[in-house]
């Protein structure tokens, strides 16, 4: 007998942290005191997005969405609704100044996304394969073992205009074919899934809502380059995405969709599971592939780059999560379908960590192309008190700031490089009228200070230089040859740093020199001013 009602409770990290996991246990022990087990299944699921409403709860087919829920609504929210079909109107999200509403798709929060890459996160339970199945799961695997060749695996993604989601923008079909057409007796895939910028949490959720749509890549991906070892490289502090990943690992085993003999196509691919722990600079790929190895964490000069010589030696593709994310729909949908979404030079959607000073903070993913007013007011509600917008820095530490002149920009990566910024992984947070942004410029340096590796002499002198500069700007002591030092110094860490830590480093405070250098200005004595001039 199918069930009448299903009862979704999100059971990523955030919502977590607020209980969620007793809250599921409650509902479940709630549904089977009132004899409903057979009409009424309690899923656990993945991040929902809208983080700062969490707990959240969704029932269907009813569409009523539920917020801030705690394990003592559980009782009330099964015998009113679950039983008695009577919604916990309490409970219901209210859009600020409009009335309750029970349908997720009439939440100015959603209402302009565009899900992809986040398909699958708040929809099914990320530890049961059979539900991956249910929504296609493992059909792109099995469409490119029986019935493409890798050329055509590459064609697609090449038609798609995929470009890397981890910062680089690199188009996704040249780093697998470099892959593809190097010689060698062994290859490898790589996820990096060592994601370290502050106030972003994208692939953690991707990871924690959907970990089978990465098997699928990395197993799509082994194929397509004839590689047949993965490595899963992701942060310790990261126990929920490792936990489902382990298990995922275990079920694809057990289908028979990993290992040996996929499907009885012949092809074999095994994943393995590598922690790091924590370092910023293993994000950039030189140093992950070190890290794996068992060696120390720094970059190394390019060329050769890892698609031709990288772990041990052997060509290697590393994408990244969300890059990865997109490839079973490409495949199922062909390249074409997800090359109409985005821009001309920027395809497909995004997906970003919406955080900071913004009324509806969360995990959002919008078309490539968007404008940044949209994000900010459409889905992000505003900022809180009705204070004025000031700026989002985008792209975490290796990002700048986008000022309220630019509200209007479209998405995409060459605008932002332009602004002095740039798309990074996905983090945007967002600052209202109360923030300084040389406070932020240095909180930023403090933190690519700290993550330095030291290697190279521009990342380490210079940035600790730019920091000790903007530390005597804060505290009133600094000069106007100190704003010139940081600009001359940012320059030529831009120009000579070994790794994109130590070329991006300066960009905070780069941007916000050329954005709200008056903020500076003012921060200098006013005799130190006039005798500058």
């Amino acid at each position: 007998m199918p069930y009448a009602s299903f009862c979704l409770v999100c059971r990523g990290t955030a919502c977590e942290s607020s209980k969620a996991d007793t809250l599921y246990d409650e509902i479940k022990q709630h549904v089977a005191a009132n004899g409903l087990n057979d009409q009424v299944q309690v899923l656990r699921t993945g991040c929902f997005g809208f983080c700062e409403q969490g707990p959240i709860v969704k029932v269907l087919p009813d569409e009523a969405f539920y917020v801030q829920v705690v394990p003592e609504d559980a009782e009330e929210l099964v015998h009113e609704h679950l039983l008695k079909g009577r919604p916990v109107e309490r409970l219901i999200y209210r859009e600020p100044g409009v009335h309750a509403l029970g349908n997720i798709d009439q939440i100015s929060f959603y209402q302009k996304q565009f899900r992809v890459a986040l398909r699958n996160c708040g929809f099914i339970d990320p530890e049961n394969i059979e539900e991956y199945i249910a929504r296609e799961g493992y059909v792109a695997l099995e469409r490119v073992l029986f019935e493409m060749s890798a050329d055509d695996v590459i064609k697609e993604l090449e038609i798609s205009g995929l470009r890397g989601r981890g910062g680089g923008g690199f188009p996704t079909w040249k780093k697998w074919k470099f892959t593809k057409d190097a010689q060698s007796d062994q290859k490898y895939i790589v996820l990096n899934a060592d994601e370290g910028d502050p106030g972003a949490y994208m692939d953690r959720s991707m990871l924690e809502g959907d970990p089978h749509s990465m098997i699928e890549s990395m197993a799509i991906a082994g194929y397509t380059v004839g590689a047949d070892t993965g490595y899963v490289y992701v942060r310790a502090e990261y126990p929920l995405a490792i936990k489902r990943l382990r298990t995922a690992i275990a079920q694809a085993e057990e289908y028979g969709l990993l290992g040996d003999n996929i499907l009885g196509s012949g092809f074999s691919f095994r994943i393995e599971i590598r922690l790091g722990a924590g370092a910023f600079v293993c994000g950039e790929e030189t140093a992950l592939l070190l890290s794996i190895q068992g060696e120390r964490g720094m970059p190394v000069q390019r060329p050769p780059y890892p698609a031709v010589k990288g772990l041990w030696g052997k060509p290697t593709v590393i994408n990244n999560v969300e890059t990865m994310a997109n490839i079973p729909v490409i495949i199922m949908r062909g390249g074409a379908w997800f090359a109409k979404i985005g821009t001309e030079t920027s395809k497909g959607t995004k997906v970003f960590a919406l955080t900071g000073n913004v009324r509806n903070s969360g995990l959002i993913e919008v078309p490539m192309g968007i404008k940044l007013r949209e994000i900010v007011y459409n889905i992000g509600g505003g900022i809180p008190g009705d204070k004025k917008f000031k700026a989002v820095q985008s792209g975490g530490p290796s990002g700048g700031m986008i000022s309220y002149e630019n509200l209007d920009t479209e998405i995409d990566y060459e605008t932002l490089t332009a602004l002095g910024s740039m798309m990074g992984s996905g983090g945007l947070i967002v600052m209202d009228e109360d923030n300084s942004m040389v406070d932020v410029a240095r909180f930023y340096l403090d933190f690519t200070v700290d993550e330095s590796c030291g290697k190279c002499v521009p990342c380490r002198v210079g940035g600790r230089q730019i920091l000790h500069l903007l530390e005597k700007i804060s505290k009133g002591e600094g000069t106007m040859e100190d704003i010139q030092r940081i600009e001359e110094i940012g320059k030529t860490m831009k120009e000579t740093s070994l790794c994109g830590l130590g070329k991006t480093a300066p960009n905070p405070a780069l941007s916000a020199l050329r954005y709200f250098r008056d903020e500076f200005h003012e921060k200098i004595p006013a005799e130190v001013r006039e005798d500058a001039v």
